[in-house]
């Protein structure tokens, strides 16, 4: 859970074909209105001194996640190597909002990430494993569950590799600096 893992972060993300905007909370507006496509839905962010703004609806109707472009949610962690971010099922739709649009954009603190394979450990996972211990108490507490998404959703159970069948063709996340 360090700052020096931003890098780490967005590089993984860079090999994923995934866009990223790293800021701070005085330049997250500008941030989120270069990531968000209209029409957008959202669930409400958790971190000190960002809010969505107006253009994003929260909470969505059905009807208005169906007509989204743009799902807005936050991300409790993320796991450096691998540029996966951890996307919790809260009651508000965190879950929802970040499949079913086709665009994703997860707003991640740069202090919620975890190293991954080279984090201190020789063990293939440990990543996996330090970002699940973050969360199992939280999980374990509320009865949830997370997503662990690393880039565009992206199948080949035809045989050909097609994007977006199970969730967003699109991502970009949103990385908020802690100064």
């Amino acid at each position: 859970m360090s700052q020096s893992l931003g890098p780490t972060f967005t590089d993984a993300l860079d090999g994923l074909g995934v866009g990223w905007t790293r800021t701070t909370a005085a330049e997250f507006p500008a941030a989120m209105a270069d990531a968000v496509e209209q029409p957008a839905v959202g669930t409400p962010l958790p971190f000190d001194g960002v809010s969505l703004p107006e253009a994003v609806t929260v909470p969505p109707t059905p009807g208005e996640l169906d007509a989204a472009t743009t799902g807005v949610t936050p991300a409790f962690g993320g796991i450096a190597d691998y540029g996966t971010v951890v996307v919790e099922s809260r009651p508000e739709g965190d879950e929802l909002v970040s499949l079913y649009p086709e665009r994703h954009v997860a707003v991640l603190r740069e202090s919620g990430l975890v190293a991954g394979v080279d984090g201190g450990s020789s063990a293939a996972g440990a990543g996996v494993d330090e970002a699940a211990d973050d969360l199992r108490d939280r999980i374990e507490t509320d009865r949830g569950s997370a997503v662990l998404a690393t880039g565009a959703s992206a199948t080949a159970d035809m045989g050909a590799t097609v994007t977006g069948v199970h969730g967003p063709r699109e991502v970009h996340v949103i990385v908020l600096t802690d100064r």
